[in-house]
């Protein structure tokens, strides 16, 4: 038997995941788009061979509906598939904020829900995306949520009591590094360096950074202490980012971005 599964709104995350799956095996005749503009279903069309939809068909037609709109439209959005999304559907929430009761409030009385907080990396199949259960989600569920995730990324369940951290972490954590990627450029132009020799240097040393962390199975202070000499240039790079509150003002940052998650949750 076929699988049919919605993506409702195909942003960068929506079609980052249409493309995900089709690379995985799944024939375009089961994948399903909703789009607010015509010209955009063209664009997924021709790229990808999947048909657009409305809402309420994608929720009358497909076995799994996968909701990539923005955190403020999802009201409006469960409102229109209500009526016509039956409590066999398995719901997957892709909007940061949005809590698996939200979404159940909403809809037929005994739907699964799944709350998945993926992020950009998405669009390179280097996402990581959280995953957490509703009242009603079951193992299979979640196996098939993974299912889906897995093919654009890595993922991880954590309990949805930690879902508005791992936004903050995880979510809005790609974001970080390019602000801080655009600050060293500045500081390698300040230094002397041209624009683009700057940018190299700083991404491919973040890249060669990133693969230890990932493959070393050192802690970060251990691998950072293998940089920093006694007396050296990297120990007094330190000293001046530990002097103005780098440290301090990320922490700070996170929570911040933890808060906004919880504020998204109830509309704000």
């Amino acid at each position: 038997m076929t699988h049919k599964i919605a993506v409702l709104g195909a942003g960068k995350i929506g079609e980052a995941l249409l493309g995900g799956m089709l690379r995985a095996g799944r024939s375009p005749a089961d994948l399903l788009v909703t789009v607010r503009r015509a010209e955009r279903a063209q664009v997924l069309r021709a790229r990808h061979g999947v048909e657009a939809v409305g809402n309420a068909e994608a929720a009358k037609t497909a076995d799994t509906l996968i909701l990539a709109v923005k955190p403020q439209d999802m009201a409006a959005l469960l409102d229109e598939l209500a009526p016509h999304a039956p409590a066999d559907r398995l719901v997957i929430s892709a909007a940061a904020g949005i809590t698996t009761s939200f979404v159940e409030s909403r809809l037929t009385r005994g739907t699964p829900v799944v709350r998945v907080m993926p992020n950009t990396p998405a669009l390179v199949d280097q996402a990581m995306s959280v995953i957490s259960g509703g009242t009603h989600a079951t193992e299979r569920h979640l196996a098939h949520t993974e299912d889906i995730f897995n093919g654009v990324g890595k993922t991880l369940r954590l309990p949805e009591s930690q879902q508005d951290a791992a936004t903050a972490l995880s979510g809005s954590g790609p974001a970080y590094f390019y602000y801080l990627v655009e600050a060293m450029t500045d500081a390698g132009i300040l230094l002397g360096l041209p624009r683009d020799k700057a940018h190299d240097l700083i991404v491919q040393a973040a890249v060669g950074a990133s693969v230890m962390l990932r493959d070393s199975g050192e802690h970060p202070v251990t691998l950072r202490e293998a940089v920093t000499s006694p007396g050296g240039t990297t120990i007094s790079a330190i000293r001046e980012l530990e002097n103005h509150g780098v440290r301090a003002a990320l922490i700070a940052a996170l929570e911040a971005a933890r808060d906004r998650s919880r504020q998204l949750a109830t509309g704000g």
